[in-house]
Parts: C-alpha cells; sequence; structure tokens
C-alpha cells in the first residue's frame, strides 16, 4: 500500500480525545533513571500533541520526537512542542541505544508495523535499568469503523482500486505481557474502553479521516473516486453510528503498555 500522506490539522481535529490515553498511559510511569532530566523519545510523535504531553511531564527532559511524516514534523516543530528536537526517521527501523534514552514512549504507532513485537525486545536492549518503555496502541480493529472499512474495500466496486491489504494491526494485551516480560522488563498491561461522544456532520467518518482512512485515500488518486468513497462509507458508518440527542457515541478501546527494564 502506499505511504499515507497525514494530514495534521485532520488528525488535530479531535486531539483532545486522542491525547487522553496518552495522559492516562503517563500515570502508569514510575520515576525514571536521570530525572528530573531524563532522556526522552516520542517514536511516532506526529504533530506533536504526544510530545507535548511529554513535556508537560518532565518538563527538563531531553525530548526527542522521532516520525516518517514530514508533515507531521513540520507541525511539531512550529505548533506542536518547539523546544524538542525532532528526527525523521521510520519506527520500524529506527535505534534508539545511541540516544541512551531513560524513556521510549510509542503513542498510536506501533499498530502501523508489522512484527512489532520484536521491537520490544530492541528497545529494551537500549534502556538503562529502570528504564521505561510505555505505549499503547487501538484495540478496535474489530469495531465497525474497521471492519465496514475493510468489506468496502473488498467489495466489487473498490476492490481493484483499493486492494484488501489492511494496517498490521495488533495483539491481545497478554502478547505485550509476554514480550515485555521476554525483554527483561517487569510489565503492567491494561486495557481501556472510552464512550467517546463525537459532535458535527458525520463525526465518524471526519475521526477515521485522521488515522485508518489514511492509506486508502493515498490509493485513491482521482479526487471523484475520493468523494465517491467517502460517500458510500460516510452512510454507512451512519447506519453504524446512529447520532443521539447530544451527539454520537464513539466507543475507543485502547491496549496500554509499560514495561520497566529489570
Amino acid at each position: 500500500m502506499p505511504t499515507p500522506t497525514w494530514d495534521p490539522d485532520q488528525y488535530l481535529r479531535f486531539a483532545t480525545e486522542r491525547t487522553r490515553p496518552l495522559h492516562d498511559l503517563l500515570a502508569h510511569v514510575p520515576t525514571l533513571p536521570h530525572e528530573p532530566a531524563p532522556t526522552v523519545l516520542d517514536i511516532g510523535c506526529g504533530p506533536g500533541n504526544s510530545t507535548a504531553a511529554l513535556r508537560r511531564r518532565w518538563p527538563a527532559a531531553h525530548l526527542t520526537g522521532i516520525d516518517n511524516s514530514p508533515q507531521m514534523l513540520d507541525t511539531a516543530r512550529t505548533t506542536g512542542e518547539p523546544t524538542a528536537d525532532y528526527l525523521l526517521a521510520d519506527a520500524a527501523t529506527y535505534d534508539p541505544t545511541p540516544a541512551a534514552p531513560d524513556a521510549i514512549v510509542s503513542n498510536a504507532t506501533l499498530q502501523w508495523i508489522d512484527g512489532h513485537l520484536r521491537l520490544l525486545t530492541h528497545w529494551a536492549a537500549a534502556l538503562p535499568p529502570g528504564g521505561v518503555i510505555a505505549l499503547q496502541v487501538p484495540g478496535n480493529f474489530d469495531a465497525p469503523s474497521h471492519t465496514i472499512l475493510t468489506e468496502l474495500r473488498r467489495s466489487p466496486r473498490w476492490r481493484d482500486h483499493l486492494g484488501d491489504d489492511t494496517p498490521a494491526g495488533v495483539h491481545p494485551p497478554a502478547d505485550y505481557l509476554h514480550a515485555l516480560t521476554t525483554a527483561g522488563c517487569s510489565a503492567d498491561v491494561w486495557e481501556t474502553t472510552y464512550s467517546t461522544l463525537l459532535t458535527g456532520p458525520d463525526p465518524v467518518l471526519e475521526w477515521v479521516k485522521g488515522t485508518a482512512l489514511r492509506p486508502v485515500l493515498a490509493r485513491l488518486t482521482d479526487p471523484a473516486q475520493q468523494d465517491a468513497f467517502l460517500t458510500e462509507y460516510g452512510a454507512l458508518l451512519r447506519r453504524a453510528y446512529p447520532a443521539g440527542p447530544h451527539g454520537t457515541v464513539f466507543p475507543f478501546r485502547r491496549i496500554f503498555a509499560v514495561g520497566t527494564r529489570r
């Protein structure tokens, strides 16, 4: 599948809702080596909203955001967290060892990487004793927002344009527990479903336009095709997520893991 072009403005339309799981993740991170000025990596930093949250947690940290999207990094450097350093790199191949991090944080990134459990062993090896891996990923790949998208891509109208390959996805929570423990960490793993109230026209469609739809839209280079696909997908989403008196309830399941190097 073509590399998606990320749209920071679209992603940040729901910045508060997208960042809330990160705050809950950071609440479980213990004191790091070299506090109050630890070295912290934000792998998959996007437009810098996650990096800004890390800065609030560790005001004196040596903080570096890593992302493979120049558009996202441009926003991160200007309005996300301008005091951090940034690096254009692919999370799947980036080597954190030279940075000597006290913590590696990954917010809603690993679901895009095949075989990402193997990365946890590599990342743990870069940490000192007491160093931390903290990650959260979506756990809603079986939700209508995703299953409808997969079915639509495989439909006769769209399969020749879109194929049926899907993002890498995630693993059950127990797999993250096992991977971190095997990597030499004590692990704390849990999951949460947020009942998120979205408002405005087609709010679930607007939500997925910032994430799951990006690779799909990258394949539909004809604007007329994009409009037709979004019209069809949006109608299906309205049926799956009907609007209520106060907005549309969107269940937002997340999987969290914190590993502390023994």
